[in-house]
């Protein structure tokens, strides 16, 4: 009897792809601590650079062929610190508080669905078309929530103020996340690939819109996003009628 011997654990992780995804976990508790403090325009700008290095440390790992096991589970943790609990907490001290039990039960629904939504997420790799997402991404969530915080203090519009409007961007992008609605991924665009010249001058063109006013541009985008998954599965399920109807 042939006995094939136990595998060897790997020693040591890759450097660069952990390293944005620790960068993204510095952002998320820097804007806890940034939101402790009062300063909730430092927070919400936490905010949305994980959401740039969160994006960059699965390209990387992709394109240096450095995927493993252990990044995936740590990117998975990083995400839920820094779009899970750091929104719901932000929202919570700069506007929820306001509403007591309804604002600090909003904040938990939030963070809950976040981590659903992971773990939905987690157990659909290999599974699940890889062009679309089942239900709106954590990270678009989150600056849906830090957006409207970022705007707010942008335009001195205090907390309390829109405490209402707080509780209800917070409770249906909490909905939207452990939702049945496909959000596009983007991930079948091929960023190495060649684009016609005039491409190349619409993202100029877009980079120098969202500059003009960034906090309300963002707002909009991800909001734009957001409801982009009801109309897109809208759409998916008449096609599915039509080809059933003409079958």
């Amino acid at each position: 009897m042939v006995t094939t011997p136990p595998r060897k654990r790997p020693r040591g992780i890759y450097l660069l792809p952990n390293l944005f995804t620790t960068g993204c976990l510095f952002c998320g508790f820097y804007a806890v601590t940034a939101s402790m403090n009062g300063q909730f325009d430092r927070a919400a700008f936490s905010i949305f650079a994980a959401m740039v290095l969160d994006g960059l440390d699965g390209r990387v790992a992709r394109l240096t062929h450095t995927q493993t096991a252990f990044g995936g589970e740590y990117d998975s943790l990083s995400d839920m610190v820094s779009f899970g609990l750091a929104p719901a907490l932000i929202m919570y001290l700069w506007s929820l508080s306001f509403l007591a039990k309804l604002g600090w039960f909003a904040s938990f629904v939030y963070a809950a669905a976040a981590a659903l939504r992971l773990a939905r997420f987690n157990t659909q790799i290999g599974v699940e078309d890889k062009r679309y997402f089942q239900g709106l991404p954590s990270p678009s969530a989150a600056a849906m929530v830090a957006g409207m915080i970022w705007l707010g203090e942008n335009y001195g519009l205090q907390g309390e103020a829109m405490r209402y409007v707080a509780v209800v961007m917070t409770t249906v992008a909490a909905l939207l996340m452990v939702s049945n609605f496909r959000y596009y991924s983007f991930k079948d665009i091929d960023i190495r690939g060649r684009v016609p010249f005039v491409v190349i001058i619409l993202i100029m063109l877009g980079f120098a819109v969202v500059f003009t006013n960034p906090q309300l541009m963002l707002v909009l985008i991800f909001s734009g996003y957001a409801v982009s998954g009801p109309l897109l599965t809208l759409i998916w399920l008449r096609q599915r009628r039509m080809k059933k109807r003409h079958r």
